[in-house]
């Protein structure tokens, strides 16, 4: 199976090379297809882009959305970096509509809050316009990806639209002492919060940490932690767990052998897939 399914992925990359197109239809196996738009803006800015995956198949069921979020430090990273975990996940969900996006990079020069969940809003609202209604969302995430989709489905998503969080590796607690020894903390203590949004009695770094904003209806949370990973520490996963749990939400927690990058290597990608189904399918029995 895994194997098959990279040779789908690997023609795909050909397929897209070859027809330079905008718009594509990408066929996944027998009964699985899907029409492509890449590249799409959201904004103004040129990181403000995206790559839509809608289904082929049409039917008047209003269909839900996985919002992609790549990781890179805040600083860094690119759509592309998820594309094939995103056709990977387009093989086991082939009735949800798929955005892999882009967001605006935090620098020496700009802030990457609140621009960076602002992007999430935006998109949000393009798929509002451009689907004709206002699709739930499941936001995935690595690293601070999955940061970005924590904090925005706790803090940000005023719409309540957010149906479940899929926090790979992300960093939930940035006041951590763990985290602390993160090599670029200097970084995220200076350039990742825009001071100017704060309010009076909490810290930029505190504003930043998804658990200072969990709350009972905070949207259920599947978080997938590396058991050797010398990026995110032990601690974050106790910490996101124990916020959960305080405010009684839905929420599993789960380990793959390796470290901050291995997560989406076979079989730990498949085992992440599945528990991802699963976890909906709980969800939709609610």
């Amino acid at each position: 199976m895994k194997k098959d399914i990279k040779i789908i992925l690997i023609s795909l990359s050909f397929l897209f090379i070859w027809t330079g197109c905008k718009e594509k239809k990408i066929k996944l196996g027998h009964d699985i297809h899907f029409d492509k738009e890449e590249n799409i803006h959201y904004g103004n800015n040129p990181k403000q882009i995206m790559d839509l995956y809608i289904p082929h198949k049409k039917t008047d069921k209003e269909k839900d959305v996985f919002i992609v979020i790549h990781g890179g430090g805040w600083r860094a990273g690119d759509k592309s970096q998820l594309t094939f975990f995103t056709l990977s996940m387009m093989q086991k969900f082939p009735d949800h509509i798929f955005v892999n996006m882009n967001y605006r990079l935090a620098s020496a020069t700009q802030f990457g809050l609140p621009n960076q969940t602002d992007d999430i809003k935006k998109v949000t609202e393009l798929l509002k316009n451009k689907l004709g209604y206002h699709p739930n969302v499941i936001l995935l995430g690595n690293s601070a990806g999955a940061h970005l989709s924590m904090l925005y489905a706790y803090k940000f998503d005023t719409d309540k639209k957010v149906k479940a969080v899929i926090n790979i590796v992300g960093p939930a607690d940035l006041a951590d002492p763990g985290f602390k020894n993160y090599q670029e903390y200097s970084f995220v203590e200076s350039r990742l919060v825009d001071p100017g949004i704060t309010k009076t009695g909490i810290s930029k770094i505190g504003f930043a940490s998804p658990v200072k904003w969990i709350k009972s209806d905070s949207p259920p949370t599947l978080s997938y932690y590396g058991n050797s990973d010398r990026v995110i520490p032990s601690t974050q996963e106790k910490r996101l767990d124990s916020a959960l749990t305080a405010s009684h939400v839905m929420h599993e927690s789960y380990q793959f052998n390796g470290g901050h990058l291995d997560w989406d290597k076979h079989p730990n990608d498949v085992f992440l897939i599945d528990k991802i189904e699963t976890l909906i399918k709980n969800i939709g029995k609610k």
